[in-house]
């Protein structure tokens, strides 16, 4: 594919009144995990009990890791959820350590559809993902703690859009 144009892997779709995008820092202090962890997956839970079924995740290290994972767990449950991973562009775990690939790896052969946003690392990739999973949902779960970053600016731009934010941070 030329580099103007996204790679898509699988094609999904996503009804936007049923879906939930996280969006959260790389960075959770080791005290808080389980904490954040409990909060994402009650939130997930109350959600599909409203009708709730797709879920994007960034894929990301950090809080996109443990957001996908819980979702991953809450399936043996919750048979009609599903996980769609937005992915900013091929490669993109390749200086990860070698466990965070090798769990990477897992979440992508346990995601039901993924999209692969750009061929190549771009300096706009990141953003782009995250506007995409903002508009594709509905409401979305964060673990924002700081007013910078990524997942700061997800944020500024769901509330331009009129998405439902819950920020777990806020919960802490």
């Amino acid at each position: 594919l030329p580099h103007s144009l996204p790679a898509c892997i699988g094609i999904m779709y996503i009804e936007k009144e049923k879906a939930c995008s996280f969006t959260g820092h790389r960075q959770i202090k080791g005290e808080l995990i389980y904490t954040v962890q409990s909060l994402v997956e009650y939130h997930v839970e109350r959600l599909v009990e409203e009708g709730y079924t797709d879920f994007i995740c960034g894929g990301a290290l950090g809080f996109d890791t443990l957001a996908a994972s819980t979702v991953i767990n809450l399936r043996s449950k919750y048979k009609r959820i599903r996980l769609l991973l937005a992915i900013p562009h091929l490669g993109q775990e390749a200086h990860w350590s070698f466990q965070d690939r090798a769990l990477y790896r897992d979440i992508l052969r346990s995601a039901d559809d993924s999209i692969v946003l750009s061929n190549r690392y771009t300096p706009t990739c990141m953003g782009v993902r995250n506007r995409y999973m903002i508009d594709n949902s509905n409401i979305c779960i964060a673990y924002v703690t700081e007013d910078k970053g990524g997942a700061y600016n997800t944020v500024k731009y769901a509330l331009t859009k009129d998405i439902k934010i819950i920020n777990i941070a806020s919960e802490l």
